[in-house]
């Protein structure tokens, strides 16, 4: 290969616009990906009643959904901007493998700590409390889904322990509000969406979602780097 062809081959996919393309189809087979991981629970989902006695049916029908949300992080952390390189797809496997069991030991108490609270906010009356225990449970419901969330994304970029990845989400949700103020935007913003349109159209903008989690994640990720790996 001549220098001008060498040059034109390096040159090839590393402008804006190729590098624009490839987060674009990045994003879109992660999308592909997410919705399929999810399939278990999403149909039975959209086959449920709005009724309180459906709680922990709809915390079930979640399950998938954090193993397949670690894996879009994993992916999309890993992306490559050259659009001659771009293996999104095998990027999402590796990360679903090598994440599903860490991640299932974060998913499974959160969501069952979401359940009961949820439970016990639905059936107040019933259990004879006063009204203003809706507010600490709704506090503990909030600090438990920031510090689970910003978990998942420690144990989908890092190899550490549960309760290493426990004690590093815990620590930058409280003493460094940055990243769950930033969780909580999205979170927030996730929330917004669901309201005023569907679960559905949540669904179909989760590589987004993904992305803007690494996003706001990224400063908590590079003190990790920095200051807990070798």
């Amino acid at each position: 290969m001549s220098g001008d062809a060498a040059r034109a081959a390096r040159q090839f996919g590393e402008g804006p616009l190729s590098r624009a393309a490839a987060r674009v189809y990045t994003l879109l087979v992660v999308e592909l990906l997410l919705l399929l991981a999810c399939l278990p629970g999403l149909v039975p989902l959209v086959l449920l009643e709005s009724d309180a006695s459906n709680i922990p049916l709809y915390a079930a029908c979640a399950l998938p959904l954090g193993p397949a949300l670690s894996a879009a992080l994993y992916a999309l952390h890993h992306q490559r901007p050259d659009l001659t390189d771009l293996r999104p797809a095998a990027a999402f496997r590796r990360g679903y493998r090598a994440n599903l069991a860490g991640v299932l030991r974060i998913w499974v108490p959160l969501l069952a700590l979401l359940t009961v609270v949820a439970v016990n906010l639905a059936h107040l009356d019933v259990a004879g409390v006063p009204r203003w225990w809706a507010a600490p449970l709704v506090g503990v419901a909030a600090l438990a889904t920031l510090v689970g969330v910003n978990a998942l994304v420690v144990t989908s970029l890092f190899a550490f322990r549960a309760r290493d990845v426990a004690r590093l989400a815990l620590h930058f949700t409280v003493r460094a509000p940055g990243a769950g103020i930033g969780t909580a935007l999205v979170l927030a913003a996730g929330a917004a969406v669901t309201a005023v349109t569907s679960e559905a159209v949540l669904a179909l903008a989760g590589s987004v979602c993904a992305l803007a989690l690494l996003r706001v994640a990224a400063p908590m990720v590079e003190t990790i780097r920095k200051e807990f790996t070798a």
